[in-house]
């Protein structure tokens, strides 16, 4: 029966727990509006030390360095286009969850599409070089012998 009890209440904590989000409450804006936006921004915007989370998800010092930097640029009137070309500006594409589609990562978002077309067309070559093997009749049984291999098998069986 604990072992139940305990079972749920771990399911539940992992089902509905969520990642805590880091944004501290002396982070926060007291503008609704332009917190919001700085927290959609935030979920855009990769954390350099965590890499596979958001700055919003993230406790890293850098991270947080970087929500009170866009938080700033809000409050100064920036866009939310202008706050992310200065993150990129300043950081690179890298700091970007998603990056941007333009010609120089064009292989990025390329790469993906082309790599599932060549194994589809992978897959359907060896498909049908299977099916044509197996449609293609083959002998079954012994192969036939030579007339070298008969002569001299008849010279064995004339010995005894």
């Amino acid at each position: 029966m604990k072992r139940l009890v305990f079972s749920a209440v771990a399911s539940f904590f992992l089902l509905f727990g969520g990642a805590a989000y880091a944004v501290n409450p002396n982070e926060r804006l007291d503008d609704p509006a332009l917190e919001q936006r700085a927290r959609d921004l935030s979920l855009e915007i990769r954390c350099v030390v965590c890499q596979n989370q958001s700055i919003d998800d993230s406790n890293a010092e850098l991270a947080k360095d970087l929500r009170l930097l866009v938080r700033e640029r809000l409050v100064k009137g920036d866009s939310d286009a202008q706050v992310l070309d200065f993150l990129v500006s300043r950081y690179g594409e890298f700091i970007l969850l998603k990056p941007r589609f333009a010609p120089h990562t064009w292989v990025l978002w390329g790469a993906g599409p082309a790599i599932l077309l060549i194994g589809g067309g992978l897959l359907v070559y060896v498909a049908r070089r299977r099916r044509k093997s197996d449609a293609t009749p083959q002998k079954t049984g012994p192969a036939e012998l030579t007339d070298e291999e008969k002569k001299e098998l008849e010279k064995l069986f004339n010995q005894e």
